[in-house]
């Protein structure tokens, strides 16, 4: 299993900048992924990154605003989002795939181990 730890929400204006930290231990993950959860809404993908290479895939939505990077030395994984929109208003959650040797992989069913979340919202 993968231990995983989010920092970094808050509340923030409609335009501006936040950075979510994803602090992971324990067993090695061949990707990570950023996901978030509205009000009354299914969970949903927004970004993920290999370990390894760091081949990237971005939800449309958050295409040229969000950016998904990680430290290997540290064991750090990232999610920069920039101009942010009332819309992006959510818990995200950090999690692991563990099993998927290639590729990047957007499917919540393949992210086995899960962060308990922070909360970002978006004033307009």
């Amino acid at each position: 299993q993968v231990q995983l730890v989010e920092s970094g929400g808050g509340l923030v204006q409609a335009g501006g900048s936040l950075r979510l930290s994803c602090a992971a231990s324990g067993r090695s993950a061949y990707v990570m992924g950023w996901f978030r959860q509205a009000p009354g809404k299914e969970r949903e993908f927004v970004a993920a990154i290999r370990w390894s290479g760091g081949s990237t895939v971005y939800a449309d939505s958050v295409k040229g605003r969000f950016t998904i990077s990680r430290d290997n030395a540290k064991n750090m994984v990232y999610l920069q989002m920039n101009s942010l929109k009332p819309e992006d208003t959510a818990v995200y959650y950090c999690a692991a795939d563990l099993f998927h040797i290639f590729g990047v992989t957007s499917k919540v069913s393949d992210f086995g181990s899960w962060g308990q979340g922070t909360q970002v919202t978006v004033s307009s």
